[in-house]
């Protein structure tokens, strides 16, 4: 399994030709990013790291496949744990996201496994 992070990753993609779009400022893993309005939260992501998630079973790193809400590679979770497609859902102002598992369990009974 490898022991490489997603801060420590350079962005996949990278924007070469942009118009004046407003910032939209988020979080992502707990640390503070800025996506541009108009981005889905694929782009945002992608644009300052080089995978959205690892995989759950073989731990790969995962970028997306279909781009467009069909495989289901995407997946996502807020802070609260609703599970949004990074592909199809777009970036808004003050989303916390993470891109591993948030555990459900933990937040329903307030911490108590």
């Amino acid at each position: 399994m490898s022991t490489h992070t997603m801060s420590s990753s350079p962005a996949l993609l990278h924007r070469v030709a942009e118009k004046s779009r407003a910032p939209v400022h988020f979080t992502l893993n707990g640390q503070p990013a800025t996506a541009l309005q108009g981005d889905t939260v694929l782009t945002a992501i992608l644009t300052q790291h080089a995978q959205l998630r690892r995989n759950e079973f073989s731990h790969e790193p995962r970028a997306g496949f279909c781009l467009m809400g069909a495989c289901q590679d995407c997946w996502v979770q807020t802070d609260s744990g609703e599970r949004l497609r990074a592909c199809s859902t777009f970036i808004a102002p003050g989303l916390a996201l993470r891109t591993e598992p948030v555990d459900t369990m933990a937040l329903a009974t307030g911490g108590q496994a």
